[in-house]
């Protein structure tokens, strides 16, 4: 048991007049939870918020945030939305873990809990969407669609983070950004060609037709890929085979020029 769990433990021991003379990992496993239980359920009616006391505790033992969300969850689960909130807002460092452990008890579904994550703590998006990623990576469209617009200003950031991660679905997470915020169109397309430059056929292509029925911003995205250096024969035919006219290509190249 690490030092910081063991004195949650004792702490809490002196709170509850419980005596540790578990011999076993198991027992002193069980004893520690049926203690965090009981010390929970004292601060949740003490505060008459769950979130609040859930706040509070996560501040004092931050080394033992997750045993605390996973606690807390086990014991008030409809309260599902006050626990991510408070522990989030209380350890925003703890992000990946808080998201991963309430997708795990299935509180509720993966994309609501990644717009509560979000709505959190917008600055840790990268965390929350990684995490949601990698649990329920068959959920990966719904997570970038929820993320998107929930923070559309950081659509750049998740689109980048979770194409890193999960390079084989580049498509699928621009077309679900695009698709969810078109106006995000060349940011996401900048982002992309920055990490993936190698990948310029299908960004560029693939932003261009699902940008199809905004043309100012088919406009904004062939400039962008221009100016993150996609060779103008490239990107031409990339642009058309997306669905821009030439036109429209000529005019986003003199524009840039």
């Amino acid at each position: 048991m690490n030092r910081s769990c063991c004195y949650i433990l004792g702490s809490l021991m002196l709170l509850t007049g419980h005596c540790a003379f578990a011999i076993t990992d198991s027992a002193i496993k069980e004893n520690e939870n049926k203690v965090l239980q009981v010390f929970i359920k004292r601060q949740v009616n003490q505060s008459m918020s769950v979130g609040r006391a859930v706040g509070s505790i996560t501040s004092n033992y931050p080394n033992e945030v997750e045993t605390i969300v996973a606690t807390a969850l086990d014991l008030y689960p409809d309260n599902y939305q006050e626990i991510i909130h408070a522990a989030i807002s209380s350890q925003p460092n703890a992000t990946s873990k808080i998201v991963k452990i309430a997708i795990e008890k299935e509180v509720s579904s993966c994309p609501n809990i990644v717009e509560l994550a979000i709505q959190a703590d917008p600055s840790y998006v990268d965390f929350v969407v990684g995490a949601a990623a990698n649990s329920n990576p068959d959920q990966l469209k719904d997570i970038v669609r929820v993320a998107v617009l929930t923070e559309p200003d950081s659509a750049d950031t998740i689109v980048q983070t979770l194409t890193s991660e999960h390079p084989n679905e580049l498509v699928d997470i621009l077309s679900s950004a695009i698709r969810a915020v078109p106006l995000v169109g060349e940011y996401v397309v900048d982002a992309l060609l920055a990490v993936f430059p190698g990948e310029a056929e299908a960004v560029v292509t693939t932003a261009v037709r699902e940008s199809g029925e905004q043309r100012e911003q088919v406009r904004k995205i062939i400039e962008a890929a221009h100016q993150a250096g996609v060779d103008e024969d490239s990107l031409k035919r990339f642009a058309i085979n997306g669905g821009a006219s030439e036109e429209e290509f000529s005019a986003a190249v003199q524009q840039d020029n």
